[in-house]
Order: C-alpha cells, then sequence, then structure tokens
C-alpha cells in the first residue's frame, strides 16, 4: 500500500526540539556512495525526483563562518523584536508548556555556555558545577532581554575572534572544524527559537513562507540535523523493522538518506530510489518540519517514516 502524506498532524507537530549537551565522542565519517549515472536539474515541473540506481547528489554547500555569523547576528536580533512585541509569560504553541520567558532563558544560556567553551579552548564539556553559574538567567524578569542581548554580542564576538583552527569540544557526528560547528550550531538554535517566538505572537505554528528562512540557511541546517544528531549513539531513530527514508528538496540539488534499524541510523548524502519513504518539500519546509515547527512535508512511501520521525527524534537538553 503506498502512504501519501500532504501535511503532518497538528498534534504531532507540535513538539519541542531543543539542542543536547550530551557528547557521545563519535566523530567516524560517513562515506558517500559513487555513481557516473546522469542527473537533470531543475527537474521538470510535477515531474518526479529523478533516481538512478545509485544517486550522489551533490553535498549541500555549507555556510562559511563569516556567513553563520552574519545569519546568527540577524535571527538574534528578529529573536529580540518577536520578544518585545509579546509578554514574557506568553504560550509557545510550537514548545508546548513553555512561556516565552523559559524560550529566552534557555537560549540566553546556551548562547553563554557556547561561548564559554569557544573562548576557553575547552576540550571537554564546560563542568557541571560551573554550568548552574553560568546558564542562570537574571532574577528580575525586566533584566531578561538586555542579558539575553549580551550573551549574544559575546557569542558573535568571541566566534569571531576565533582562530581557523580552534581546537574544542564538540558533541555531534561528522562535525566540521569546531569554530566552523560552534558558529553553524548556534545559528540553527537560535533560527529555530526565533520561529518559536513567532509562533508565540501568532498563537499558533508558522506557515513555511511566514518563518522566512532562506534555502541556503534551510539546507545547512537540515545536514546538521540528519547528518550530525540523527546517527548518534543516543538516537532513539530504531524500529525492529529496517526501512530507508530518503530526504529531497525541491530546490535544491541535494538528497540526505537515513537507513532505520535496531542499531544507531546510518545517514549517505544520497537519494535512494528503493526508499521506502521520500519527504519532499522545499528546504526551508524540510528544515521547520524535521525540527517539528512546520507541516509542510510531502511523504511518499510504504512506511510512515515520518511517524517514526515525530515520535522518535526528540532533541533535548540534558
Amino acid at each position: 500500500m503506498q502512504l501519501t502524506h500532504s501535511g503532518i498532524a497538528t498534534e504531532r507537530s507540535q513538539q519541542c526540539v531543543l539542542t543536547s549537551t550530551r557528547a557521545d565522542h563519535e566523530n567516524a565519517h560517513v562515506g558517500q556512495n559513487i555513481c557516473l549515472e546522469p542527473r537533470v536539474w531543475p527537474p521538470r515541473a510535477g515531474a518526479r525526483p529523478f533516481l538512478p540506481s545509485c544517486h550522489p547528489w551533490p553535498m549541500a554547500e555549507l555556510l562559511t563562518v563569516d556567513e553563520l555569523l552574519e545569519v546568527l547576528d540577524a535571527e538574534a536580533k528578529a529573536l529580540v523584536e518577536e520578544s518585545d512585541r509579546i509578554l514574557l509569560p506568553d504560550p509557545v504553541p510550537t514548545c508546548p508548556l513553555w512561556t516565552v520567558q523559559d524560550v529566552l532563558e534557555h537560549l540566553g544560556g546556551v548562547h553563554r555556555w557556547a561561548a564559554d567553551i569557544v573562548a576557553r579552548g575547552l576540550l571537554a564539556d564546560v563542568p557541571q558545577q560551573e554550568q548552574s553559574v553560568l546558564l542562570a538567567p537574571p532574577t528580575d524578569p525586566a533584566e531578561l532581554l538586555p542579558w539575553f542581548r549580551a550573551g549574544v554580542r559575546r557569542l558573535i564576538g568571541t566566534l569571531s575572534d576565533a582562530p581557523e583552527d580552534l581546537r574544542a569540544f564538540v558533541f555531534l557526528k561528522n562535525a566540521p572544524p569546531a569554530r566552523q560547528f560552534w558558529a553553524r550550531r548556534q545559528v540553527h538554535e537560535t533560527t529555530i527559537h526565533r520561529v518559536d517566538m513567532l509562533s508565540a505572537r501568532l498563537g499558533r505554528m508558522p506557515s513555511t513562507s511566514e518563518a522566512g528562512i532562506s534555502a541556503r540557511v534551510a539546507l545547512d541546517g537540515i545536514d546538521e540535523l540528519v547528518t550530525g544528531f540523527v546517527p548518534r549513539r543516543s538516537s532513539k531513530l530504531r524500529t525492529d523493522e529496517p526501512f530507508r527514508m530518503t530526504i529531497i528538496p525541491n530546490d535544491a540539488p541535494t538528497a540526505w538518506t537515513i537507513a532505520v534499524s535496531d542499531q544507531p541510523p546510518v545517514v549517505s548524502r544520497t537519494a535512494e530510489p528503493d526508499a521506502q519513504a521520500t519527504l519532499t518539500g522545499s528546504a526551508a519546509a524540510l528544515y521547520l518540519g524535521l525540527w517539528n515547527r512546520g507541516d509542510d512535508i510531502a511523504e511518499n512511501g510504504t512506511v510512515d517514516a515520518l511517524g517514526h520521525w515525530r515520535e522518535q527524534v526528540r532533541i533535548s537538553w540534558n
């Protein structure tokens, strides 16, 4: 039976997904299949994606550190602007049980945590006894936004001043060099929580168009999520009935395939024609949907891969 989803159930999509400080100390490279079969880009309007028997789509072009810092600055400013238009006790639809204040306190702490690792060149996580002080928000709610802005300024300044060959702790599989890793991680952390603030103002999940995320930022973020978070030993994306799911943006010549089994997922930057499920949509729609902030992903196949994803891919701060 063919399974087709043009949307995602709202109750499944409204799950708050945050970053994790857990380190698996895994940096093994995931190889790519090599194939010289022809491909056509862009596809004809309405055409199904071309998937030869071995399809090495080009790797999504990662944002440079300079580009990442520009995005980080812009997203942080946009988040503050959204925060100024709502109240601290307001609920955040995309993060059930969280308020605007909770998001600001969380993100302000994450920014300080990342800046501390980069500034000190730590080769392991910040000691637990130091984290409680480092991440502590101000007790006066009126000081929360100034505290948040100060943390962003320090983070951007620290990343700007860090050497290109920075040696520092990272916690994802297939991580780029440390300076790029931390700039990238904080861009997507901030971007996703900016969308949360937008949802608080709107009182609902924003549409892909309303979220206003560029294709390049989205592609970089999908790559981080799929190749970095998903393959970790701690990943809960498991099944006793193995299947493969392919993720294909319809506005970029790139793709990812995830092999799901009872072991940690295996990811390749390829599109496989015999995958049991295919997720498609614009890069921005896929980015938001895979972070449980969007409802604009189409799924085709014989396995409800998106259902597995919604139930099992929940990245938490611990």
